[in-house]
């Protein structure tokens, strides 16, 4: 109680003078990165028309187990002629070794870049000539997988992907290539002002944890990587007792059962993963400034979050949109945009792993008035702690949760991603059916105590631009 008192009465109307703590250089770091391997125009097309409602969806979900024993939820759906598969290996870039953070990243890029008795060109033409979108990706828990193709292209599409996960070649040639890549992006993080404060906030969040390396490496650490490494990496993380499969599509269930044996049966039966521990994030107020000569001051801010397995989640995931998740009717956004018209936008989201979560917002905005933005966000944050929402925000907010999910499960591809998010989540197999009735039952009182938790303490903030002195001049 102290610290939230202290930090709502240190808030004045006048700049903050405390701006100007140290910097550092640093890095975005990706909590969920993605790279295409391959997708037509076409297929993209049918898969925006494969809808389905969600509670057809919840009528229709299947816990199939195939008969090599590989469990999948599951949704047989005709309507177009596509199947999207989501799929996951616990792990992800928590499992890089301490000095060699991006191995994951590598992983992710190169697992498509030839394998079995296909090179990287052969490989890359046979997802082209089938209009097979295959791609790979690394978050901080898991290492993630999509799948989409036709129907009539199951067949090849699920033999490419089985030769990716078990064969990858690792080749010199395609290894040098996209680490030039990455590093490439990595030295463009270096002057990109939003990169910048992503990493400088999860750096004092978490420290030396995993959560506080970036995905992706850093330049010292990317040209250590070696290709051992990552078939290390392989080894430890793509097995069986880690994985798990959501499947969307045009195909039944016996024909599934006997392609996800194919896929995924040769793969290792138990992984090797070293224990990642738990971490609280660390307790605001803190505030760190980065020089950089720009013209638009980046603005990063947030705390401890909630984890998807406390009782309170629902309450935190509503009130955040009050505050700053629901874009244009978000307080953020009108106190921020509307009012005053300090940023183009501004938005606040609550980020939840398996060790620890957090709230992490952002906005830009000229360097002559980020003292100004900042002293609106930390008033509205201190405002919706001591208040909390009022019931017309409460409803509207419920209302609104309750009717985007039929657009946020409105495709097949949608619904596939919902259904892998809500195993790793560990959330029961009927939950879409469950939801509104979980949202409908966020009382007031549970959206005020929410709101205290999140915003009592203050922010952790991140400014990266140019000084206070050097944007007056």
């Amino acid at each position: 109680m102290a610290r939230e008192e202290a930090f709502c009465d240190g808030i004045s109307g006048q700049g903050h003078h405390h701006r100007q703590a140290r910097g550092e250089a640093f890095v975005t770091h990706p909590f969920l990165r993605a790279r295409r391997a391959a997708l037509s125009v076409a297929t993209g097309a049918v898969l925006a028309l494969a809808t389905i409602s969600p509670s057809q969806a919840a009528a229709k979900i299947q816990h199939l187990i195939s008969p090599g024993g590989i469990e999948a939820w599951f949704v047989q759906d005709a309507t177009v002629p596509l199947i999207a598969m989501e799929y996951s290996f616990a792990g992800g870039s928590a499992q890089d070794l301490h000095d060699k953070p991006g191995v994951a990243n590598l992983v992710g890029d190169l697992l498509d870049e030839g394998s079995g008795d296909l090179d990287s060109k052969t490989f890359h033409e046979r997802l082209d000539r089938r209009a097979i979108e295959l791609r790979f990706s690394a978050g901080p828990d898991t290492f993630h997988g999509s799948l989409r193709m036709l129907r009539d292209n199951k067949d090849e599409a699920f033999d490419l992907l089985r030769m990716a996960l078990t064969s990858p070649h690792f080749d010199t040639a395609d290894v040098e290539r996209i680490r030039s890549q990455v590093m490439s992006g990595l030295r463009r993080d270096t002057t990109n002002p939003t990169s910048l404060a992503s990493r400088k906030f999860l750096e004092i969040a978490f420290g030396d944890h995993p959560y506080g390396r970036q995905t992706n490496g850093k330049l010292d650490s990317v040209p250590t990587i070696t290709v051992a490494d990552m078939k290390d990496y392989v080894g430890r993380v793509l097995t069986k007792d880690g994985l798990k499969v959501a499947v969307v599509g045009d195909v039944d269930p016996a024909t599934l059962g006997k392609l996800l044996d194919h896929t995924f049966g040769a793969l290792p039966a138990k992984g090797n993963l070293v224990a990642i521990p738990d971490i609280d994030a660390a307790k605001p107020p803190q505030l760190a400034f980065v020089p950089l000569d720009v013209p638009q001051t980046v603005i990063t801010f947030g705390g401890p979050g909630v984890k998807r397995s406390d009782p309170n989640f629902m309450a935190a995931y509503v009130v955040n949109h009050i505050l700053g998740g629901g874009g244009l009717s978000s307080r953020l956004y009108r106190e921020v945009r509307e009012k005053r018209g300090l940023a183009y936008s501004v938005s606040e989201s609550l980020l939840w792993m398996e060790h620890s979560a957090v709230f992490i917002g952002n906005t830009g905005t000229r360097a002559d008035r980020a003292g100004d933005t900042m002293d609106v966000i930390e008033k509205e944050v201190c405002r919706i702690a001591e208040e909390g929402p009022t019931q017309k925000e409460l409803d509207e907010a419920k209302s609104y949760f309750k009717g985007s999910q039929m657009l946020a499960l409105d495709t097949s591809s949608k619904l596939a991603q919902a259904l892998l998010q809500y195993q790793q989540d560990k959330l029961p197999i009927d939950y879409i059916e469950k939801r509104n009735a979980i949202v409908d039952a966020v009382t007031l009182d549970d959206a005020k105590a929410a709101a205290k938790r999140l915003w009592g303490q203050g922010l952790l903030t991140v400014i990266v631009g140019r000084s206070p002195r050097a944007a007056a001049e």
